[in-house]
Protein backbone atom coordinates (compact mmCIF):
# COMPACT_ATOMS: atom_id res chain seq x y z
CA UNK A 1 0.00 0.00 0.00
CA UNK A 2 1.33 3.65 -0.75
CA UNK A 3 1.91 5.94 2.59
CA UNK A 4 -0.59 8.41 1.49
CA UNK A 5 -3.38 5.81 1.27
CA UNK A 6 -2.30 3.96 4.36
CA UNK A 7 -2.18 7.28 6.33
CA UNK A 8 -5.98 8.04 5.10
CA UNK A 9 -7.24 4.65 5.72
CA UNK A 10 -5.23 5.18 9.78
CA UNK A 11 -7.23 8.52 10.06
CA UNK A 12 -10.73 7.18 9.67
CA UNK A 13 -10.13 5.17 13.21
CA UNK A 14 -11.59 7.25 15.90
CA UNK A 15 -8.90 7.01 18.44
CA UNK A 16 -9.15 10.39 20.61
CA UNK A 17 -7.66 9.18 24.44
CA UNK A 18 -10.08 10.53 27.33
CA UNK A 19 -8.11 10.78 30.94
CA UNK A 20 -11.84 10.35 32.99
CA UNK A 21 -12.22 6.48 32.14
CA UNK A 22 -9.01 4.97 34.12
CA UNK A 23 -8.84 2.13 31.23
CA UNK A 24 -5.92 1.59 29.16
CA UNK A 25 -6.34 2.02 26.29
CA UNK A 26 -8.86 4.44 27.57
CA UNK A 27 -11.13 4.79 24.32
CA UNK A 28 -12.31 1.64 22.41
CA UNK A 29 -11.46 3.09 19.18
CA UNK A 30 -7.39 2.66 19.96
CA UNK A 31 -7.86 -0.89 20.58
CA UNK A 32 -9.56 -1.26 17.25
CA UNK A 33 -7.19 0.82 15.17
CA UNK A 34 -4.52 -1.78 17.32
CA UNK A 35 -6.24 -5.11 16.32
CA UNK A 36 -6.25 -3.53 12.50
CA UNK A 37 -2.43 -2.45 12.59
CA UNK A 38 -1.63 -6.18 14.77
CA UNK A 39 -2.97 -7.83 11.26
CA UNK A 40 -0.93 -5.69 8.79
CA UNK A 41 2.28 -5.80 10.50
CA UNK A 42 2.10 -9.97 9.84
CA UNK A 43 0.74 -9.10 6.57
CA UNK A 44 3.15 -7.22 5.48
CA UNK A 45 5.84 -9.86 7.13
CA UNK A 46 6.92 -8.33 10.08
CA UNK A 47 7.71 -11.29 12.79
CA UNK A 48 6.91 -11.31 16.93
CA UNK A 49 3.98 -9.48 16.46
CA UNK A 50 2.23 -9.09 19.73
CA UNK A 51 -0.77 -6.93 20.59
CA UNK A 52 -1.46 -7.35 24.70
CA UNK A 53 -4.76 -6.47 26.72
CA UNK A 54 -3.85 -2.81 27.56
CA UNK A 55 -3.44 -2.06 23.28
CA UNK A 56 0.58 -2.36 23.13
CA UNK A 57 1.63 -3.74 19.88
CA UNK A 58 5.19 -4.72 19.52
CA UNK A 59 7.15 -6.50 16.34
CA UNK A 60 9.76 -7.17 14.88
CA UNK A 61 11.87 -7.10 11.40
CA UNK A 62 14.80 -9.42 11.16
CA UNK A 63 18.02 -8.61 10.50
CA UNK A 64 19.19 -9.82 7.25
CA UNK A 65 22.53 -8.59 7.65
CA UNK A 66 24.11 -12.16 8.10
CA UNK A 67 25.24 -12.23 11.90
CA UNK A 68 24.58 -9.32 12.73
CA UNK A 69 28.11 -7.74 12.73
CA UNK A 70 29.46 -4.74 10.98
CA UNK A 71 32.03 -4.83 8.92
CA UNK A 72 34.14 -3.76 11.82
CA UNK A 73 33.04 -6.76 13.79
CA UNK A 74 30.97 -4.88 16.09
CA UNK A 75 28.00 -6.01 16.90
CA UNK A 76 24.74 -4.65 15.15
CA UNK A 77 22.65 -2.53 17.28
CA UNK A 78 18.56 -3.61 17.77
CA UNK A 79 16.79 -0.10 17.08
CA UNK A 80 13.34 0.64 18.07
CA UNK A 81 10.99 2.72 16.22
CA UNK A 82 8.00 3.48 17.98
CA UNK A 83 4.56 5.49 17.99
CA UNK A 84 1.43 6.20 19.18
CA UNK A 85 -2.06 5.68 18.09
CA UNK A 86 -4.16 7.89 19.82
CA UNK A 87 -5.26 11.32 18.81
CA UNK A 88 -5.69 14.29 21.39
CA UNK A 89 -8.40 14.97 23.34
CA UNK A 90 -8.15 18.87 22.41
CA UNK A 91 -10.06 18.53 19.19
CA UNK A 92 -12.35 15.74 18.00
CA UNK A 93 -10.92 12.99 15.93
CA UNK A 94 -14.07 11.30 15.10
CA UNK A 95 -15.20 11.37 11.30
CA UNK A 96 -12.49 13.20 10.07
CA UNK A 97 -12.62 13.93 6.26
CA UNK A 98 -8.72 14.48 5.28
CA UNK A 99 -9.21 15.67 1.34
CA UNK A 100 -5.34 16.38 -0.24
CA UNK A 101 -4.84 20.44 -1.50
CA UNK A 102 -2.40 19.47 -4.61
CA UNK A 103 0.12 21.66 -5.75
CA UNK A 104 -0.55 24.21 -2.44
CA UNK A 105 -0.41 27.85 -4.57
CA UNK A 106 0.18 29.41 -1.60
CA UNK A 107 -3.38 31.31 -0.44
CA UNK A 108 -5.38 30.97 2.08
CA UNK A 109 -7.10 27.30 2.14
CA UNK A 110 -10.73 27.24 2.49
CA UNK A 111 -11.27 24.23 3.89
CA UNK A 112 -15.55 23.97 4.92
CA UNK A 113 -17.29 26.46 2.52
CA UNK A 114 -20.55 25.38 4.35
CA UNK A 115 -19.04 26.73 7.71
CA UNK A 116 -16.48 28.89 6.20
CA UNK A 117 -13.20 27.40 8.02
CA UNK A 118 -10.25 29.02 6.39
CA UNK A 119 -6.96 27.65 7.47
CA UNK A 120 -5.13 31.38 6.67
CA UNK A 121 -1.53 32.08 6.03
CA UNK A 122 -1.67 34.89 8.15
CA UNK A 123 -1.97 32.97 11.30
CA UNK A 124 -0.27 29.54 10.26
CA UNK A 125 2.62 31.28 8.62
CA UNK A 126 4.46 28.15 8.10
CA UNK A 127 1.96 26.78 5.45
CA UNK A 128 3.97 29.05 3.15
CA UNK A 129 6.99 26.60 3.24
CA UNK A 130 4.90 24.11 1.81
CA UNK A 131 4.11 25.97 -1.25
CA UNK A 132 3.87 23.85 -4.56
CA UNK A 133 3.87 20.49 -2.57
CA UNK A 134 0.81 18.16 -2.11
CA UNK A 135 -0.66 18.67 1.93
CA UNK A 136 -3.17 16.21 3.40
CA UNK A 137 -5.77 18.66 5.29
CA UNK A 138 -8.91 18.45 7.21
CA UNK A 139 -12.44 19.80 6.67
CA UNK A 140 -11.98 22.09 9.55
CA UNK A 141 -14.24 20.30 11.88
CA UNK A 142 -11.91 17.93 13.10
CA UNK A 143 -8.35 17.38 13.85
CA UNK A 144 -6.39 15.03 11.27
CA UNK A 145 -4.41 13.01 13.41
CA UNK A 146 -1.29 13.13 11.59
CA UNK A 147 0.03 13.01 15.58
CA UNK A 148 0.21 10.46 15.59
CA UNK A 149 -0.67 8.22 12.69
CA UNK A 150 1.64 9.65 10.51
CA UNK A 151 4.91 8.01 12.48
CA UNK A 152 2.78 4.74 12.66
CA UNK A 153 2.31 5.49 8.37
CA UNK A 154 6.14 6.05 8.23
CA UNK A 155 7.24 3.06 10.17
CA UNK A 156 5.07 0.36 8.45
CA UNK A 157 5.66 1.55 4.93
CA UNK A 158 9.25 1.74 5.74
CA UNK A 159 9.65 -1.90 6.98
CA UNK A 160 6.99 -2.83 4.18
CA UNK A 161 10.00 -1.32 1.99
CA UNK A 162 12.90 -3.34 3.71
CA UNK A 163 11.33 -6.31 3.23
CA UNK A 164 10.72 -5.75 -0.27
CA UNK A 165 14.33 -4.94 -0.83
CA UNK A 166 16.41 -6.98 0.85
CA UNK A 167 19.27 -5.60 -0.78
CA UNK A 168 19.64 -2.89 1.82
CA UNK A 169 20.95 -4.52 4.91
CA UNK A 170 20.20 -3.49 8.08
CA UNK A 171 19.87 -5.28 11.81
CA UNK A 172 17.60 -6.28 13.97
CA UNK A 173 14.62 -3.46 14.21
CA UNK A 174 12.11 -3.71 16.97
CA UNK A 175 8.51 -1.69 16.20
CA UNK A 176 6.32 -0.37 19.22
CA UNK A 177 3.02 1.12 19.10
CA UNK A 178 1.33 2.74 22.30
CA UNK A 179 -1.68 3.97 23.29
CA UNK A 180 -2.89 6.95 25.41
CA UNK A 181 0.61 8.91 24.78
CA UNK A 182 -1.84 12.10 24.76
CA UNK A 183 -2.96 11.70 27.92
CA UNK A 184 0.76 11.61 29.97
CA UNK A 185 0.05 7.45 30.00
CA UNK A 186 1.72 6.13 27.02
CA UNK A 187 4.63 4.42 28.64
CA UNK A 188 2.53 3.20 31.57
CA UNK A 189 2.44 -0.34 30.42
CA UNK A 190 5.40 -0.59 28.23
CA UNK A 191 7.50 -3.40 28.75
CA UNK A 192 11.40 -2.17 28.13
CA UNK A 193 12.70 -5.99 28.40
CA UNK A 194 10.31 -7.29 26.56
CA UNK A 195 10.88 -4.50 23.16
CA UNK A 196 14.74 -5.30 23.54
CA UNK A 197 16.25 -2.47 21.99
CA UNK A 198 19.72 -1.10 22.87
CA UNK A 199 18.28 2.70 22.26
CA UNK A 200 14.91 3.84 19.99
CA UNK A 201 13.36 6.78 18.92
CA UNK A 202 9.82 8.15 18.57
CA UNK A 203 8.48 8.96 15.33
CA UNK A 204 6.27 11.98 16.95
CA UNK A 205 7.71 15.37 15.68
CA UNK A 206 6.27 17.88 14.06
CA UNK A 207 7.56 19.75 10.52
CA UNK A 208 10.50 18.11 8.62
CA UNK A 209 14.12 18.39 9.67
CA UNK A 210 12.87 18.20 13.85
CA UNK A 211 15.05 16.01 15.99
CA UNK A 212 14.57 16.37 19.61
CA UNK A 213 16.26 15.17 22.93
CA UNK A 214 14.97 17.46 25.14
CA UNK A 215 11.58 18.07 26.75
CA UNK A 216 10.01 19.59 29.19
CA UNK A 217 9.95 18.59 32.98
CA UNK A 218 6.47 18.03 33.59
CA UNK A 219 3.79 17.54 36.37
CA UNK A 220 0.22 18.26 36.76
CA UNK A 221 -1.53 19.80 39.56
CA UNK A 222 -4.61 20.05 41.30
CA UNK A 223 -5.92 22.92 43.74
CA UNK A 224 -9.50 22.17 45.42
CA UNK A 225 -11.09 25.41 47.46
CA UNK A 226 -13.57 24.54 49.93
CA UNK A 227 -16.25 27.05 50.11
CA UNK A 228 -19.32 27.93 52.46
CA UNK A 229 -22.53 28.81 50.73
CA UNK A 230 -25.37 30.90 52.48
CA UNK A 231 -28.33 32.68 50.63
CA UNK A 232 -26.57 35.98 49.65
CA UNK A 233 -28.76 37.98 51.38
CA UNK A 234 -27.40 36.44 54.38
CA UNK A 235 -23.92 36.07 53.23
CA UNK A 236 -22.41 38.81 55.48
CA UNK A 237 -19.30 37.27 57.33
CA UNK A 238 -20.69 33.53 56.46
CA UNK A 239 -20.08 32.77 52.69
CA UNK A 240 -16.40 31.90 51.47
CA UNK A 241 -17.01 31.86 47.56
CA UNK A 242 -14.70 29.18 46.44
CA UNK A 243 -15.06 30.21 42.89
CA UNK A 244 -13.46 34.04 43.66
CA UNK A 245 -10.56 32.20 46.18
CA UNK A 246 -9.72 30.24 43.39
CA UNK A 247 -9.33 33.25 41.00
CA UNK A 248 -7.57 34.88 43.87
CA UNK A 249 -5.15 31.91 43.39
CA UNK A 250 -4.80 31.95 39.66
CA UNK A 251 -3.84 35.57 39.27
CA UNK A 252 -0.56 35.11 42.20
CA UNK A 253 0.67 33.40 39.37
CA UNK A 254 3.60 35.13 37.19
CA UNK A 255 1.16 36.39 34.24
CA UNK A 256 3.95 36.49 31.94
CA UNK A 257 4.73 32.75 32.58
CA UNK A 258 2.53 30.73 31.01
CA UNK A 259 2.14 28.68 27.56
CA UNK A 260 0.93 32.32 24.91
CA UNK A 261 3.81 34.40 26.62
CA UNK A 262 7.11 31.99 26.82
CA UNK A 263 9.10 30.00 24.34
CA UNK A 264 12.45 28.20 23.74
CA UNK A 265 13.67 26.74 26.82
CA UNK A 266 11.06 28.64 29.07
CA UNK A 267 8.97 27.00 31.27
CA UNK A 268 5.18 28.47 32.29
CA UNK A 269 2.06 27.25 34.49
CA UNK A 270 -0.49 26.49 32.46
CA UNK A 271 -4.35 26.44 34.02
CA UNK A 272 -5.82 23.79 31.72
CA UNK A 273 -9.15 23.66 33.90
CA UNK A 274 -11.59 25.24 36.07
CA UNK A 275 -14.43 23.70 37.54
CA UNK A 276 -16.23 25.07 40.30
CA UNK A 277 -19.53 26.43 42.84
CA UNK A 278 -19.68 28.75 45.55
CA UNK A 279 -19.20 25.68 47.66
CA UNK A 280 -15.94 24.14 46.31
CA UNK A 281 -13.55 24.65 42.79
CA UNK A 282 -11.28 22.73 41.15
CA UNK A 283 -8.28 24.66 39.21
CA UNK A 284 -6.25 21.96 36.98
CA UNK A 285 -2.36 22.80 36.26
CA UNK A 286 0.19 21.44 34.31
CA UNK A 287 3.82 22.98 35.26
CA UNK A 288 6.43 22.80 32.63
CA UNK A 289 10.10 23.64 32.67
CA UNK A 290 13.37 22.39 31.05
CA UNK A 291 15.92 23.12 33.89
CA UNK A 292 15.49 20.44 36.49
CA UNK A 293 16.16 23.14 39.29
CA UNK A 294 13.33 25.32 37.65
CA UNK A 295 11.13 22.31 37.42
CA UNK A 296 11.03 22.17 41.43
CA UNK A 297 10.81 26.06 42.41
CA UNK A 298 7.62 26.44 39.80
CA UNK A 299 6.32 23.42 42.43
CA UNK A 300 7.16 25.17 45.48
CA UNK A 301 5.95 28.40 44.32
CA UNK A 302 2.26 26.69 44.11
CA UNK A 303 2.07 25.00 47.56
CA UNK A 304 3.42 28.25 49.34
CA UNK A 305 0.87 30.34 47.68
CA UNK A 306 -1.80 27.34 48.87
CA UNK A 307 -0.26 27.82 52.46
CA UNK A 308 -0.36 31.75 52.08
CA UNK A 309 -4.26 31.18 51.20
CA UNK A 310 -4.98 29.16 53.83
CA UNK A 311 -3.46 31.55 56.46
CA UNK A 312 -5.90 34.13 55.07
CA UNK A 313 -8.66 31.61 55.38
CA UNK A 314 -8.17 28.89 57.38
CA UNK A 315 -6.08 25.37 57.25
CA UNK A 316 -7.60 23.23 54.74
CA UNK A 317 -9.48 26.10 52.81
CA UNK A 318 -7.28 24.62 49.89
CA UNK A 319 -5.63 21.48 48.89
CA UNK A 320 -3.39 20.59 46.49
CA UNK A 321 -1.94 18.06 45.28
CA UNK A 322 0.92 17.97 42.59
CA UNK A 323 2.30 14.72 40.69
CA UNK A 324 5.09 14.14 38.58
CA UNK A 325 4.83 13.34 34.88
CA UNK A 326 7.89 13.26 33.45
CA UNK A 327 11.32 14.63 32.99
CA UNK A 328 13.70 15.76 30.63
CA UNK A 329 15.21 12.40 28.68
CA UNK A 330 18.45 14.86 27.53
CA UNK A 331 19.84 13.45 30.99
CA UNK A 332 19.89 10.38 29.84
CA UNK A 333 20.47 10.66 25.96
CA UNK A 334 23.57 12.99 26.28
CA UNK A 335 25.76 9.94 27.56
CA UNK A 336 24.77 8.03 24.30
CA UNK A 337 24.85 11.02 21.81
CA UNK A 338 26.04 8.94 19.31
CA UNK A 339 22.12 8.06 18.45
CA UNK A 340 21.19 11.76 17.87
CA UNK A 341 24.21 11.85 15.63
CA UNK A 342 22.80 8.81 13.90
CA UNK A 343 20.33 10.75 12.92
CA UNK A 344 21.88 14.18 12.10
CA UNK A 345 24.25 12.05 9.51
CA UNK A 346 21.09 10.49 7.70
CA UNK A 347 19.39 13.59 7.47
CA UNK A 348 22.36 15.40 5.67
CA UNK A 349 22.44 12.22 3.40
CA UNK A 350 19.10 12.25 2.16
CA UNK A 351 19.07 16.37 2.08
CA UNK A 352 17.51 17.32 5.00
CA UNK A 353 19.00 20.04 7.19
CA UNK A 354 18.59 18.79 11.04
CA UNK A 355 16.53 21.37 13.53
CA UNK A 356 17.63 20.28 16.48
CA UNK A 357 15.73 22.07 18.98
CA UNK A 358 14.25 21.22 22.71
CA UNK A 359 10.37 20.07 22.59
CA UNK A 360 8.05 21.89 24.64
CA UNK A 361 6.01 19.27 25.44
CA UNK A 362 7.02 15.53 25.87
CA UNK A 363 6.51 12.29 24.42
CA UNK A 364 7.00 8.31 25.21
CA UNK A 365 10.34 8.80 24.67
CA UNK A 366 10.93 10.81 27.49
CA UNK A 367 9.65 8.31 30.30
CA UNK A 368 11.30 5.66 28.63
CA UNK A 369 14.45 7.10 28.38
CA UNK A 370 14.45 6.62 31.98
CA UNK A 371 13.60 3.20 31.88
CA UNK A 372 16.29 2.41 30.22
CA UNK A 373 15.46 3.15 26.35
CA UNK A 374 17.22 6.39 25.24
CA UNK A 375 14.98 7.55 22.78
CA UNK A 376 15.24 10.91 21.14
CA UNK A 377 12.02 12.33 18.47
CA UNK A 378 12.33 12.58 15.45
CA UNK A 379 9.50 14.43 13.16
CA UNK A 380 6.89 12.79 11.44
CA UNK A 381 6.23 15.86 9.27
CA UNK A 382 2.70 17.40 10.37
CA UNK A 383 2.27 20.66 11.67
CA UNK A 384 -0.55 22.50 13.96
CA UNK A 385 -0.87 19.68 15.49
CA UNK A 386 -4.08 18.88 18.52
CA UNK A 387 -5.65 21.32 16.00
CA UNK A 388 -8.71 21.59 13.32
CA UNK A 389 -6.11 23.32 11.39
CA UNK A 390 -3.38 20.54 11.17
CA UNK A 391 -2.04 19.22 7.85
CA UNK A 392 0.81 17.47 6.64
CA UNK A 393 2.91 17.75 3.60
CA UNK A 394 2.96 14.87 2.16
CA UNK A 395 6.28 15.15 0.95
CA UNK A 396 7.50 15.41 4.32
CA UNK A 397 5.78 11.67 5.51
CA UNK A 398 8.13 10.69 2.16
CA UNK A 399 10.70 11.97 3.98
CA UNK A 400 10.57 10.50 6.66
CA UNK A 401 10.01 7.25 5.49
CA UNK A 402 13.46 7.45 3.80
CA UNK A 403 15.19 8.87 6.74
CA UNK A 404 14.01 5.79 8.40
CA UNK A 405 15.60 3.38 5.78
CA UNK A 406 18.59 5.54 5.70
CA UNK A 407 18.93 5.11 9.99
CA UNK A 408 18.52 0.99 10.18
CA UNK A 409 20.76 0.90 7.17
CA UNK A 410 24.07 -1.22 7.90
CA UNK A 411 26.60 0.73 6.52
CA UNK A 412 29.63 -1.16 4.96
Amino acid sequence: MNPIDRFLKYVSFCTTSDEQTNMTPSTPGQMEFARYLADELKQIGLQEVTLDTNGYIMATLPANNGEGLAVSGDRIPVIGLIAHMDTSPDASGKHVKPRIVENYDGQDILLNPAENIVLETSKFPEILHYTGQDIIVTDGKTLLGADDKAGICEIVTACEYLIGHPEIKHGKVRIGFTPDEEIGQGADYFDVKAFGADFAYTMDGGAIGELEYENFNAAACTIKVHGVNVHPGKAYHKMLNSQRIAFQIAVMLPRWETPEHTQGYEGFYHLIGMQGTVEETTLTYIIRDHDRARFESRKRELEHLVRKVNREYGEGTVEINIRDQYYNMREKVEPVMHIVERVEQAMKEIGITPKVQPIRGGTDGARLSFEGLPCPNIFAGGENFHSRFEYLPIPSMQKAIELIIKIVQVKD
